[in-house]
């Protein structure tokens, strides 16, 4: 046993392949949870994943036994809308993106464009309705001087047979065929990220440990925050390249800070 539940007073947790794969918990996951909501820890859930609401992961978790609240979820898209609504209010945009993703954009009074001389910011983001045309007319619009951002990099997300490819490798192409690169990108380990969960906590830095499955984000961020990381099995293949970023902990799953 590691009882790593017992030496901090909050944890911070990626969702996808750390709490859940899909639409399944991972084993050990509500135990713990529950068991951490039962001894009064202070959690935090941070996702870069966008295909969802906060209010819609929040009721997820409550589905599956676990009650927290939205305002316990940092999400990428948050972050992005937040700074456009502040940055870029009323502009024309395209996103390579999935339909909740846009729609949250739009509730933002930003308008979704495929024309190519009226696109004025391209947003990458996860996808899993990618097409050819999608990738032509974000393209097509950075040649044509559009805005390049995306909620977030990671080249890969987790699904229960493997992995599916994310933002970061459409990000990838992009580049090479515009020459443009990313401006700026709003999920984990962005410093725009950190400042959202450094304003939720309620602690010294000292008292959380960050548990994720990725080490380029999750763990990562950590190193950057200067807190303790836990790098959990149950989500990505990393290639264990620690010289990206150094987890404090290496665990199978969730289950093991207990």
């Amino acid at each position: 046993m590691n009882h790593l539940s017992e030496k901090y007073k909050g944890f911070i947790f990626d969702l996808d392949g750390t709490i859940y794969l899909e639409n399944r918990m991972i084993n050990g996951a509500v135990d713990t949870i529950n068991y951490l909501i039962e001894k009064e820890k202070h959690l935090l859930f941070v996702t870069n994943k966008t295909i969802q609401t906060k209010d819609e992961y929040a009721n997820f978790f409550i589905r599956n036994g676990v009650s927290i609240s939205s305002e316990q979820i940092i999400t990428a898209t948050d972050n992005i809308v937040n700074y456009l609504n502040a940055e870029r209010s009323k502009r024309k945009f395209f996103a390579i993106a999935e339909t909740k993703f846009i729609e949250e954009l739009q509730n933002s009074d930003l308008e979704f464009s495929k024309k190519i001389e009226e696109i004025e910011l391209i947003i990458v983001t996860l996808d899993r309705n990618y097409s050819e045309e999608k990738f032509e007319i974000a393209k097509n619009a950075l040649i044509n001087g559009a805005e390049f951002f995306a909620a977030n990099i990671d080249s890969t997300c987790p699904i229960i047979e493997g992995e599916i490819n994310d933002a970061g490798i459409i990000i990838s192409d992009l580049e090479e065929k515009t020459g443009k690169k990313l401006k700026q990108h709003f999920g984990k380990p962005s410093e725009i990220m950190i400042k959202r969960i450094e304003n939720k906590l309620q602690y010294a830095k000292s008292n959380y440990l960050i548990i994720g499955d990725r080490l380029e984000t999750d763990i990562l961020m950590g190193n950057n925050m200067e807190i303790d990381t836990a790098l959990v099995g149950s989500g990505i293949v990393n290639d264990f390249n620690l010289a990206v970023a150094k987890p404090t902990f290496i665990l199978e799953s969730i289950k093991d800070i207990l």
